[in-house]
């Protein structure tokens, strides 16, 4: 249809409008065809943890969204002990070499998650038969094994390692795990000395959640310290960033400088940005049942309103602002996931919810913080 130049000048303002709304888009497409590492190339990594069933499944459209927009990955579960192991202690290396060549393919930066840790592994590595801990020196043995014959199998193709994670507790102690509970601070010392022995080019990190809180933080710094006074090898600090809309973002920052005073350079390792109701601080008499599926609980199901959409957008930007800013001592981003239908939130804290805490939706299509993050770029 043609439009006459009078006609054009008649709706004036609107036209404009429109005119203005259809460069946007155009710029917001050239960026997108970039993608998010293109953009932030001189900055830090980009990176994406990865499942096993994407590496399985090889969706030529998810992998070539992973290709443009990140260059980095991480494995969710594929490498923790009670993934890569039997019950009997012997190895399964289908899934962890999968995406090791996952990653050789297509020329990523990877990241090993994660050689110690207090969550998916069996009793059996800490405990006899009789249900008694094991002697120090017997789990030390088991924790040499581990770490010594992994670090090896992917030394030179893994760039960093997640070595300790969550070893400090939501009270500001140590938390108080199977592993601490037999061999205390030597359980991270051990670690950290053990991956650097097998790979002296490995970037070691120690990763936790809740660790940019002021009161986390203080008690993750005092631990860092007496691992440093010890020797230990630690070269990097992640914060797994799972928050939510209201999170105060400033946490991040007053954070990474307090850990690059360490000497050590900052990783956001998980990030996510959950938009669900929050269960964790319900009144007394909700406690119990607080993780019960209750409708009020998933009020998205049917699609994320406009109005959520714009606050997830403006607390991405927030914290990017902040990460942009202190380019120089942050390494990588790692988002939790690439699209909302497989992210780990759509289970928990309450399995069945229907969340949208990443940078694309449930189609794998860019969402309105996709485009944000860009802007903050051009």
């Amino acid at each position: 249809m043609h439009i006459s130049r009078r006609h054009l000048l008649a709706l004036g303002g609107s036209t404009a409008a429109l005119i203005g709304a259809a460069k946007l888009q155009a710029a917001q497409k050239a960026a997108a065809a970039t993608g998010l590492k293109e953009a932030y190339k001189d900055d830090f990594l980009i990176g994406a943890a990865l499942s096993v069933n994407i590496i399985r499944a090889q969706d030529p459209k998810l992998v070539a969204l992973i290709n443009k927009d990140f260059n980095s990955i991480t494995p969710e579960n594929c490498m923790k002990w009670g993934e890569v192991r039997n019950e009997d202690g012997s190895w399964k290396w289908q899934d962890a070499d999968a995406f090791i060549d996952f990653g050789s393919k297509h020329n990523l930066h990877m990241v090993g998650h994660t050689l110690g840790w207090h969550s998916q592994i069996p009793d059996s590595v800490f405990k006899n038969k009789d249900g008694n801990y094991i002697s120090k020196e017997e789990l030390a043995k088991k924790q040499k094994e581990h770490i010594t014959t992994i670090v090896e199998r992917y030394k030179g193709k893994l760039a960093a390692w997640d070595v300790v994670n969550e070893a400090v507790g939501d009270d500001g102690k140590m938390r108080d795990s199977h592993w601490y509970k037999i061999m205390g601070d030597d359980f991270l010392l051990n670690a950290f000395n053990l991956a650097h022995e097998v790979d002296p080019k490995a970037h070691l990190m120690y990763n936790d959640y809740n660790n940019e809180r002021a009161d986390k933080r203080k008690a993750t710094l005092e631990m860092l310290t007496r691992l440093q006074k010890r020797g230990a090898p630690i070269h990097g600090l992640g914060m797994q960033a799972h928050v939510g809309l209201e999170t105060k973002m400033k946490d991040f920052e007053d954070s990474i400088l307090a850990y690059s005073k360490l000497g050590l350079k900052i990783h956001l390792t998980e990030l996510d940005i959950d938009v669900l109701p929050s269960v964790w601080n319900l009144p007394v008499a909700e406690i119990s049942t607080r993780f019960d599926y209750k409708p009020e609980r998933d009020p998205y199901i049917k699609g994320l309103p406009k109005d959520i959409d714009k606050k997830l957008a403006k607390a991405y930007e927030t914290l990017f602002k902040i990460l942009i800013k202190h380019r120089d001592k942050v390494d990588r981003v790692t988002f939790w996931g690439v699209s909302d239908d497989a992210s780990w939130l759509n289970d928990f804290p309450i399995k069945g919810r229907t969340n949208y805490p990443l940078l694309f939706d449930r189609q794998q299509q860019p969402k309105s913080a996709y485009f944000r993050l860009l802007d903050l770029k051009r």
